[in-house]
């Protein structure tokens, strides 16, 4: 059973930046996908980026450029460096893992409890 634990979120102005870390209980992790997911009130849940074992990484259109995904498999934690942040980018953001990628939500069996990140105008 691989255990997530998500830290790294708060309130920062439109502008300003937030890195997200999920830390993982396994050291088999290092050879998961791992994904940050993020949902806003009322909406459906969204990949926003995710990292492959071998460290291929794949990004939402809307964060491109702004977001940065990394893994350190030493610490069996991946964060999530998230610049230039817009109120549009408000929710809670998940971690989640899985053998291999996808971008389905419903195929990683495994989940963090959550951060909430709040970016005010």
């Amino acid at each position: 059973q691989v255990q997530l634990v998500e830290s790294g979120g708060g309130l920062v102005q439109a502008g300003g930046s937030l890195r997200l870390s999920c830390a993982a209980s396994e050291s088999i992790f290092k050879v998961y996908t791992i994904a940050w997911y993020r949902q806003a009130p009322g909406k459906q849940r969204e990949l926003a980026a995710a990292i492959t074992g071998g460290g291929i990484t794949n990004y939402a259109n809307s964060v491109k450029g702004r977001f940065t995904i990394s893994r350190d498999n030493a610490k069996n934690t991946v964060y999530l460096q998230m610049n230039s942040l817009k109120p549009e980018d408000t929710a809670v953001y998940y971690c989640a893992a899985r053998g291999s990628f996808s971008s389905r939500a419903l195929e990683y069996p495994y989940w963090g409890q959550g951060t909430q990140v709040t970016v005010s105008s």
